[in-house]
């Protein structure tokens, strides 16, 4: 008797985990292959890490404790700081993903902006040097143009930073015709933007598109009749976090 009744627990706690799991699939999905390592780093790291490394290596051949400990800290902060883990993205109907990990420093509309045409939402996230850095699409479209403008290093928490700072703006139009931007916008640290994709080019949701070098900020600029999912002070992971839903 205790033994059909274990079964039958047994049977029912299969089945739970089952329908979870079927749940989970039908809600996420992979934008990009997965990684073959099990701690994966940006590519546009390697050349860094492998120059703290070799100066580290140096440093303990001449027996220079104290150097070769800092090549060491180093070594590890910038191949933490250039990680890039794989992500789920919701496949939520008409989703808005984060481009980047950080915390919501902006989240209104706004009735003019030098990247959108007319009133729009705009999310702005700020990233940390502890934050991973590498950017993703917020919603699916085809690349219209990418525009890239000079400018200051101003803390990337300000409001002014939007404007004031060295940016790359991507301009993209979903399949229905709407439009949205997502600008990379240099920091005070920040000396280098990287931006993969090209015009013309299709994207998906959540696939990586470039990165910002050490702390950061990006915005969004998204059509008005956007509903936004967050706050500031809100904490968002790129590709995860759901930051709206385009009407």
């Amino acid at each position: 008797m205790v033994k059909v009744e274990c079964d039958l627990l047994l049977t029912r706690m299969f089945t739970i985990i089952r329908m979870f799991s079927g749940v989970m699939m039908e809600k996420f999905t992979r934008p990009d292959p997965s990684s073959l390592f099990a701690f994966p780093v940006a590519a546009a790291g390697y050349p860094i890490i492998a120059a703290f490394a070799f100066a580290t290596g140096v440093f303990a051949l001449l027996r220079l404790v104290i150097p070769a400990l800092v090549g060491v800290c180093f070594t590890f902060f910038t191949a933490y700081f250039f990680r890039d883990p794989d992500r789920v993205v919701p496949t939520a109907s008409n989703a808005v993903v984060s481009p980047a990990d950080g915390k919501i420093v902006i989240a209104q509309r706004v009735e003019s902006s030098p990247f959108y045409d007319g009133p729009c939402q705009k999310v702005s996230i700020f990233m940390s040097v502890f934050n991973v850095h590498v950017n993703r699409i917020p919603y699916e479209g085809i690349v219209e143009r990418i525009a890239y403008h000079p400018g200051k290093y101003v803390n990337a928490s300000l409001d002014k930073a939007s404007e004031d700072n060295e940016r790359n703006a991507v301009f993209i139009r979903t399949e229905a015709g709407l439009k949205y931007c997502v600008v990379q916008i240099a920091g005070l640290v920040a000396r280098r933007i990287i931006c993969k994709i090209q015009p013309d080019e299709n994207v998906r949701r959540g696939m990586r598109f470039g990165m910002i070098c050490f702390g950061s900020r990006l915005d969004v600029y998204l059509p008005p009749q956007t509903t936004l999912n967050v706050a500031v002070g809100n904490k968002v992971a790129a590709g995860t976090s759901i930051v709206g839903y385009i009407a």
